[in-house]
């Protein structure tokens, strides 16, 4: 479905994936990725905008999985009435919309993968790299659309290293302190990555990725580990977090053996 660009901010127009970039070479690795970056929202056509955006996702695999936050995207029973999930790409001065057939949620670890019908696919893919180790001082990058309110849709990328790799769940120093969502993810614990780059509202579900080559290690993700990691905080800090790509093998696994719940037309 293709849109007059007047229901959007004007988009920068996306190129051809580009051959493997040279380490260090971050204009064409940016030139690699942002072609498999796209924006996430929810589109009703009586609305105005009819258009809202809410994230960030990015393509694997052929084209036709894209992968982002859970908490990015309603639940298909919280869409209202003539509401669909919508998947938001740029083509020259068009935007085009591509709805998503089927989803597979996983909300225990905020994340979800959406599959595209066989006629759609993004563009460009990115590749994930779940063995890859990844420790403190490891350079990497991330695009989105952070801030589309602001500065309109517009692919940026921010770059920096992993500062460290903890816990995404610490326990509280009282246990009368705890609830039922963080005691069932002390008992699901898993490392997360903490970043010194800075991610902005609409940054939810970017890719996080290495500069030597563009692999994908972690999904931007603040939702999750702050309601976890700094419960106990009464002012919330800015630093950013991402989920690994490891813990999202086992939701793919269910994309791609087409085990995904369908989104009705």
């Amino acid at each position: 479905m293709r849109l007059a660009a007047a229901l959007l901010p004007p988009l920068l127009a996306t190129t051809p994936a580009a051959a493997a970039p040279d380490a260090g070479d971050l204009r064409s690795l940016i030139a690699q990725v942002a072609p498999a970056v796209v924006a996430l929202g929810t589109y009703e056509e009586f609305r105005s905008p009819p258009i809202a955006l809410r994230g960030t996702g990015f393509a694997v695999d052929d084209g036709r999985l894209v992968v982002t936050n859970a908490h990015v995207l309603p639940r298909l029973d919280d869409l209202a009435a003539r509401e669909k999930l919508a998947v938001v790409l740029g083509k020259g001065k068009m935007v085009e919309l591509l709805f998503p057939v089927a989803e597979c949620r996983d909300e225990g670890r905020d994340l979800l993968v959406l599959r595209l019908a066989k006629a759609n696919r993004i563009p460009a893919a990115l590749t994930l790299a779940p063995e890859l180790p990844v420790a403190p001082g490891m350079p990497v990058a991330f695009t989105g659309f952070p801030l589309t309110g602001s500065i309109g849709l517009v692919p940026v990328t921010h770059r920096g290293m992993v500062s460290a790799v903890s816990p995404a769940a610490v326990p509280a120093a009282e246990a009368g302190t705890l609830d039922a969502r963080t005691v069932a993810r002390l008992r699901d614990n898993f490392d997360i990555y903490q970043l010194d780059a800075t991610a902005y509202p609409g940054n939810s579900g970017s890719p996080l990725y290495e500069t030597a080559g563009g692999r994908v290690v972690g999904i931007l993700n603040s939702v999750y580990v702050k309601s976890t990691k700094e419960s106990a905080l009464t002012d919330p800090s800015g630093i950013t977090y991402a989920i690994p790509v490891a813990r999202l093998q086992p939701l793919l696994a269910r994309a791609r053996a087409g085990e995904c719940e369908p989104i009705p037309d």
